[in-house]
């Protein structure tokens, strides 16, 4: 399974009914610009267990738009990379909560995808803002690999065997430095 950031797809889609009746399964990743490393570590894992990704920071219309101060242009990308997108991936540290485009990536696409959060490190049990507490809340490595197995549909110990996942419990996984690795007490 060969997996890739999406914006590099040469099929784009204009509408989320396009999108799903291609059969796209795609993970719009949201994050705030402070995040950018830990997004592209998220998007790096994500593809190497074969979810293909779309990552604003490779996006080259939306960085146009950015240094040209083209607010329409880049309202039009993100709306673009979301309605190419069947899932997303909003990750919560505690720079978004000054984030001013990550509230509205999740509302433009709070009911064209299938939203889920992920909590990198800095992020207490009951510390998120209240407008991501009514979606799935994916709060260390061992969820985020279930998580991926659920989106896949390869059981978690072949993606383990096949190495194209980590083990949640180990420093060696990629991700130690940004996200917990088990927490016990999920609430």
């Amino acid at each position: 399974m060969c997996a890739l950031n999406r914006y590099y797809w040469p099929n784009k889609y204009s509408s989320r009914r396009e999108t799903m009746q291609a059969g796209v399964k795609c993970i719009f990743i949201s994050h705030q610009k402070a995040d950018k490393e830990s997004a592209k570590k998220i998007a790096n894992y994500l593809i190497a267990a074969g979810v293909d990704v779309y990552l604003d920071e490779y996006d080259t219309d939306l960085k146009t738009h950015h240094q040209s101060n083209n607010p329409k242009g880049v309202t039009d990308s993100i709306c673009k990379g979301i309605n190419n997108s069947s899932h997303m991936l909003v990750l919560i540290s505690p720079n978004t909560m000054k984030s001013t485009w990550v509230p509205f990536e999740i509302g433009y696409g709070y009911d064209k995808t299938d939203l889920n959060v992920l909590c990198l490190k800095g992020i207490p049990v009951g510390g998120l803002p209240e407008y991501v507490r009514a979606v799935k809340i994916i709060r260390d490595i061992y969820d985020l690999n279930s998580y991926i197995s659920n989106f896949t549909g390869i059981s978690k110990d072949n993606l383990l065997e096949s190495k194209k996942l980590f083990d949640s419990k180990g420093d060696s996984n990629p991700l130690y430095t940004i996200m917990d690795s088990l927490i016990i007490e999920k609430y």
